[in-house]
């Protein structure tokens, strides 16, 4: 049965490109691929584009790009969704050539962004390799993963867990449940695709004005998060949440602000989940460190 192999990329409106240009490159240390007087693609390995910056007021995410093996697989799926009451449409040759693949489709999220289903990313020549002038190790934790993971907050909870779970096909990881402050609990669902990064997106009822709250890239090399980190600091950048831990997916990582007002995790360790894997619920969001700054 056809199901998502992976989180391939994101989309994100942002007001101002020039910024973001700077963060990427110089803090997070992406690499500019196309660049457009309104758009902007980011590469973090061999993929021509795994983060895309369109100039829109909306400053949150506007699509979550997720990759399928085939153009068969891909018809598979797109009908499994349709069959199930999901209405899906072609995306047509334009938005194709715009996300650099062969073949796309576009749902609706519940919450009010874009699912957007694709196969055939376009690869980069030999000679147009992936360069970082900030990573001192090999790069970032992609491949076969995609390009790392995404949690956008919800009003709706059960929907929107009911949603990537029974809709989009994704496949429970495990949970947390934790009282960070009195009366106030956060409930997290974690979902992974089929090649098995512990989670590619996640949700929960988090308040906020944006529906992304943060999405997540990690690198090889556990010295690059503190670099990162020192980068952030010297750059008077905010700081949302200090260096910690992930007790479910075992990331040591940093939350710093981006241009746009949501979050940008920066991460070393992330687990991958295998045919063994038991779900469990854990008490806690981090179990040492990433304290609000």
């Amino acid at each position: 049965m056809a199901e998502l192999s992976n989180l391939g990329y994101v989309v994100f409106g942002v007001s101002d490109l020039v910024a973001w240009e700077d963060f990427a490159v110089n803090i997070a240390g992406l690499q500019v691929g196309r660049k457009t007087d309104n758009a902007l693609a980011l590469r973090m390995d061999e993929y021509e584009q795994r983060i895309v910056l369109e100039k829109n007021a909306a400053d949150d995410i506007l699509a979550a790009g997720w990759e399928l093996g085939s153009e068969d697989e891909l018809a598979e799926y797109v009908g499994r969704l349709r069959a199930s009451g999901i209405t899906v449409m072609d995306g047509g040759e334009e938005l194709a050539a715009r996300r650099l693949v062969e073949k796309i489709y576009v749902c609706d999220d519940p919450i009010g962004f874009k699912h957007e289903f694709f196969y055939g990313p376009r690869i980069a020549s030999i000679s147009n390799p992936f360069r970082s002038n900030m990573l001192r190790g090999t790069g970032f934790e992609t491949g076969s993963l995609g390009m790392g993971h995404i949690l956008p907050g919800t009003s709706d909870y059960a929907g929107s867990v009911g949603f990537y779970k029974n809709a989009l096909g994704l496949k429970v990881t495990d949970y947390i449940r934790e009282e960070v402050a009195p009366g106030f609990v956060v409930d997290a669902t974690f979902f992974h695709a089929a090649t098995g990064r512990h989670h590619s997106i996640a949700t929960a009822m988090i308040p906020g004005p944006k529906h992304l709250n943060h999405f997540m890239i990690q690198v090889k090399d556990f010295d690059d998060v503190g670099l990162a980190y020192d980068r952030v600091l010297k750059a008077g950048l905010p700081i949302v949440l200090t260096l910690g831990h992930h007790p479910n997916d075992r990331m040591f990582s940093f939350y710093v602000m981006t241009p746009s007002g949501f979050a940008m995790e920066f991460g070393y360790g992330g687990i991958v989940v295998d045919e063994d894997w038991k779900i469990v619920s854990y008490s806690q969001l981090s179990d040492w460190g990433h304290k609000r700054a």
